[in-house]
């Protein structure tokens, strides 16, 4: 299948940001998880990620400057975003993403992962399937545009380092990169973001 035809494809099958957040809840309800594996340890991932959500949804906010520009933005463009329940950093980076299509007048389609293998193994990440990714899609073409995710900047190089120095992520690192995401308060994805939609 060609490129435009499996983002149609998904496209067709994605839901809002709301709904993602009611999906999420119902999760948490039944002690579960979305994804073709379910645990206790993602279902547990789940809980810790909608409070996060919730939370985040609540006191993220774009800063005056990029809320000039992005009132302003005016390409046909959609936000098609792969993510899973269980993604700690989709869960520390999707309020922000959706506060700014918001403020840029952007849709905003979500999808899951495991449910879209071929839209993911087209957006891999250093060959993984990693997520949060955004995926800037051109309405007219039905083409992406360009690709953001699964982390911000600061995050990424943070990453990349201790990969450098350790070879993997420990749990130890893994509790670093979430207290550096509750410093940085959503600023380092807003501004990547901000500066995607500059250069489109």
């Amino acid at each position: 299948m060609e490129l435009q035809q499996i983002i149609k494809k998904a496209t067709a099958n994605s839901i809002s940001y709301p709904a993602y957040r009611e999906l999420m809840a119902h999760h948490v309800a039944h002690k579960t998880n979305t994804g073709s594996e379910v645990t206790t340890d993602l279902a547990n991932y789940t809980v810790l990620n909608n409070q996060r959500m919730k939370r985040l949804d609540k006191t993220m906010k774009i800063l005056p400057e990029n809320q000039e520009f992005l009132e302003t933005f005016n390409k046909d463009v959609y936000f098609l975003i792969i993510t899973e329940s269980w993604c700690g950093d989709a869960a520390q980076t999707m309020p922000m993403m959706y506060k700014v299509a918001q403020a840029a007048g952007v849709d905003f389609k979500i999808v899951l992962r495991d449910e879209n293998p071929e839209l993911m193994d087209q957006f891999l990440t250093n060959g993984g399937r990693s997520i949060a990714k955004l995926i800037l899609v051109d309405k007219k073409t039905g083409l992406p545009v360009t690709t953001w995710g699964p982390r911000p900047t600061k995050a990424t190089a943070l990453v990349a380092a201790e990969k450098a120095a350790k070879g993997a992520l420990g749990p130890e690192f893994k509790q670093e990169l979430q207290t550096w995401y509750n410093k940085d308060k959503g600023k380092d994805t807003e501004n990547d973001l901000v500066e995607m939609l500059k250069a489109v």
